[in-house]
């Protein structure tokens, strides 16, 4: 049985890894954009009674990148982009979320990648409340957002033969997520 956002519970919930994916796509020869994920990320979630009390915290592990080619994600975890050996992880953590009707919210926070902060907002739709077949109680969001990698210092770039350069500096993050709720 499903139930609306208004309906979801007070509570802690832990994130359900093997039903959550971290994605990203960017702009590549200005023609097509490369896509990856991350492979190992956290998140925690804390719904209070007024959703626009809840709290969100996330952590991805930079070096957990994967484009599905070997060499690229080695480029990604050079200090040409997420200098991963100096700093491991991007965090988020909310700062407000404001309710925009039909089971989507803004969660505004706080995105930490390179020792650089910026404020973010996630665009994130509810997506059901379900008690599995083992009793557990599951959440679902869906959520997007599009960062600038240079306001975060991640600036490298080739310029083309043709014009332009290699990379977009937009990059688009989305996230399928599932919470449990802790006993």
């Amino acid at each position: 049985m499903s139930i609306t956002a208004e309906k979801i519970p007070a509570g802690t919930w832990n994130l359900d890894p093997t039903h959550s994916e971290v994605s990203f796509s960017v702009r590549h020869l200005a023609i097509s954009k490369v896509k990856g994920s991350f492979e190992s990320f956290d998140a925690s979630l804390v719904t209070a009674e007024d959703h626009t009390a809840s709290k969100v915290t996330a952590s991805i592990d930079v070096a957990s990148v994967n484009t599905n080619q070997k060499d690229r994600d080695g480029h990604l975890q050079s200090g040409d982009f997420f200098l991963a050996g100096e700093h491991p992880k991007m965090t988020f953590v909310s700062t407000s979320i404001e309710e925009k009707g039909d089971d989507a919210f803004l969660v505004h926070g706080d995105l930490t990648l390179r020792g650089v902060t910026k404020p973010v907002t996630l665009k994130s739709e509810f997506g059901g409340l379900v008690v599995d077949g083992y009793g557990q109680t599951k959440l679902g969001f869906s959520a997007t957002t599009k960062i600038d990698r240079t306001e975060f210092g991640v600036t490298w770039n080739a310029a083309l033969e043709a014009g332009g350069f290699t990379l977009g500096n937009d990059v688009t993050v989305t996230l399928e997520i599932q919470f449990t709720l802790a006993a």
